[in-house]
């Protein structure tokens, strides 16, 4: 996937996810996300040097395509939640489940843009085709970026999303300690995706979700 492609999709895609993650938090009775100003689609109160500049442009330059970025942790008080492990879970997992959703955003626009304007090969030259491409290219990137968005954030090695749910199902004690790992969880989750299997199997987990995606797309055109 070219980048000029993915950026504006994959921005907006970790700015949802980000937004997400407060929105269920203020649900659960925490403001803090909303009273930082961090409950908006704008991407600047949301972007995280390292995350979504640093790594993008290290990944282009280093390999000629954008792989993964992430915005700024929204805040998040557990202090302010009813039932700590219950609502910790709830504003982990909805951060995942709100890339599925822009997946599906990006395949319905996907084929708004097909029956506005008609098959690629069919598009006369000129600006009118290029901006086209570029919408059609963007969305079906958006599909299988938004994919894996969700299932490598459901991975549980901190501080990604997964990592917060199983430290919510460990006991009290082992959970704090799994959780310190913090960002040095990081480095372990992209040294694991240079693995061959590891990699070879969450590619496996991503294309066998994309299915009724790719199955509503055909099924709409």
């Amino acid at each position: 996937m070219d980048a000029l492609y993915v950026l504006p999709v994959l921005l907006f895609s970790v700015v949802v996810h980000e937004v997400a993650h407060g929105w269920m938090a203020l649900r659960l009775g925490d403001p803090t996300a909303r009273d930082m100003g961090r409950l908006t689609l704008n991407p600047i109160p949301h972007i995280d040097p390292i995350g979504s500049i640093a790594i993008p442009l290290l990944s282009y330059l280093t390999a000629g395509a954008v792989f993964i970025a992430w915005a700024k942790p929204v805040p998040v008080n557990p202090m302010y939640f009813r039932n700590q492990r219950r609502d910790d879970i709830l504003v982990s997992v909805v951060g995942p489940l709100s890339n599925l959703v822009v997946a599906l955003a990006c395949a319905l626009f996907y084929v708004l843009t097909i029956r506005l304007v008609g098959p690629m090969e069919n598009m006369n030259d000129g600006l009118s085709q290029n901006i086209a491409v570029f919408l059609l290219r963007m969305f079906a990137a958006g599909i299988t970026l938004n994919i894996f968005l969700a299932v490598f954030n459901l991975i549980p090695v901190p501080p990604l999303d997964g990592s917060h749910v199983l430290a919510s199902l460990l006991p009290a004690d082992l959970g704090e300690r799994y959780r310190q790992i913090g960002f040095f969880g990081i480095l372990i989750v992209l040294v694991l995706m240079r693995v061959a299997p590891v990699r070879d199997a969450m590619y496996a987990v991503v294309l066998t979700i994309r299915e009724p995606y790719t199955w509503l797309v055909n099924t709409l055109l």
